[in-house]
């Protein structure tokens, strides 16, 4: 089964949208294995951002970040990386689909509710850097048979 990282952004926190992204993923039968409302820190924040820091928009992300509490997930399920991002929807609300977390509650692109791993590599270091092993679940769902062959 694949992994993937979630985060509910500030925003999202604060717009009470953390249950909403929750039901979307379980809906669509995929498992929570991690959760945790945190505050991060600037040190957590630069390194989840670091593929930015040469990019003149990284302080602001690393400042938004930071502003208040995030919702930490990590999800298993077959294909759960590409088909969490087509829930989440394109980065920019404007331009993302009805349906989708961000073309349904997204504003603007410095307030789009939600970060999701885009490939499994990042999916890896983004849960790697977030979650410890201990704060994993493993287990096993009992509508599993229903969902996979």
């Amino acid at each position: 089964m694949e992994r993937t990282f979630l985060m509910v952004k500030p925003d999202g926190v604060q717009r009470n949208l953390v249950g909403e992204v929750i039901r979307r993923l379980e809906s669509k039968g995929f498992t929570l294995v991690g959760l945790k409302l945190m505050n991060v820190s600037r040190e957590l924040a630069e390194k989840h951002y670091d593929v930015h820091k040469e990019r003149p928009f990284f302080s602001g992300l690393v400042d938004f970040i930071t502003s208040g509490p995030v919702v930490a997930t990590v999800w298993e399920g077959d294909g759960v990386i590409a088909s969490a991002r087509k829930i989440i929807g394109a980065t920019n609300p404007l331009t993302a689909e009805p349906g989708t977390i961000r073309g349904d509650y997204g504003v603007s692109i410095g307030r789009n509710l939600i970060h999701g791993s885009d490939a499994p590599e990042t999916a890896q270091y983004e849960i790697n850097l977030w979650f410890t092993q201990e704060e994993l679940v493993s287990w096993q769902p009992t509508l599993t048979p229903w969902l996979y062959e």
